[in-house]
């Protein structure tokens, strides 16, 4: 079991998020920090990775800003997807090795949220071919990674209570024949972000073997000033 960090602000705009998920990645990677989660909410986004084709997104920067949403493009891998409010968020900030195995390390994300959503009533899978958690052809948790260094960035975004409305101007994570869910939809019952936290924690430790504690010592660059305790 290794010591890490556990960063959970709150809700934070994207840029914030992303630039000090990259300067913590860049701090992993030096060996200034431990391993890290973040967990998080954002305002309303649309991030468009690597592999977006502009055919899956359905509007521009103007009609995002609009509906009240931001639109990033960013430099993790897969293709568009959306964050919000009701939506738990979580950048692991980790420390492959010097010859990282980064199928491997999407199959463990996948299963700490599998069985974190387990523990709250849902039964979820994986689906063969397409990276996330899903419910039969409809996809409660979307994960992107990018790895620089050895240290992995961005991360998965579980749809705790997301309001599913703002998927409908993009073809998430570009497949055009699958459907985006949520907890709440699952389970008949309303799934905060407040009661799903804790338990993704205790999950994502339990899988990557990790003992998660606020930062002490060398700061967390910009969120740790506002991160409250964990749960």
């Amino acid at each position: 079991m290794r010591d890490g960090w556990l960063l959970t602000p709150g809700q934070v705009p994207y840029r914030a998020a992303y630039e000090a998920m990259h300067d913590l990645a860049a701090r992993r990677a030096a060996g200034a920090v431990p391993d890290t989660l973040i967990l998080l909410e954002h305002p309303p986004v649309y991030t468009a990775g690597r592999r977006t084709d502009r055919a899956h997104l359905l509007l521009t920067e103007e009609d995002a800003a609009r509906s009240g949403a931001e639109l990033h493009e960013v430099d993790r891998g897969g293709s568009v997807t959306f964050h919000g409010p009701g939506q738990l968020v979580g950048y692991p900030i980790l420390h492959l090795g010097p010859a990282p195995d980064v199928v491997a390390y999407l199959r463990d994300v996948e299963e700490a949220v599998i069985r974190a959503c387990a523990d709250l009533g849902v039964r979820v899978g994986r689906s063969d071919g397409h990276t996330g958690v899903w419910s039969g052809s409809r996809k409660v948790c979307a994960i992107g990674v990018r790895v620089s260094r050895g240290v992995t960035l961005h991360g998965f975004a579980l749809n705790c209570a997301t309001d599913l409305a703002w998927f409908g101007a993009i073809v998430p994570c570009g497949l055009p024949d699958r459907g985006v869910t949520s907890l709440t939809e699952l389970a008949g019952r309303p799934v905060t972000v407040e009661e799903a936290l804790p338990v993704v924690r205790a999950r994502f430790e339990e899988v990557f073997g990790l003992r998660l504690s606020p930062p002490t010592g060398v700061g967390a660059g910009a969120l740790r000033a506002s991160a409250p305790a964990p749960a």
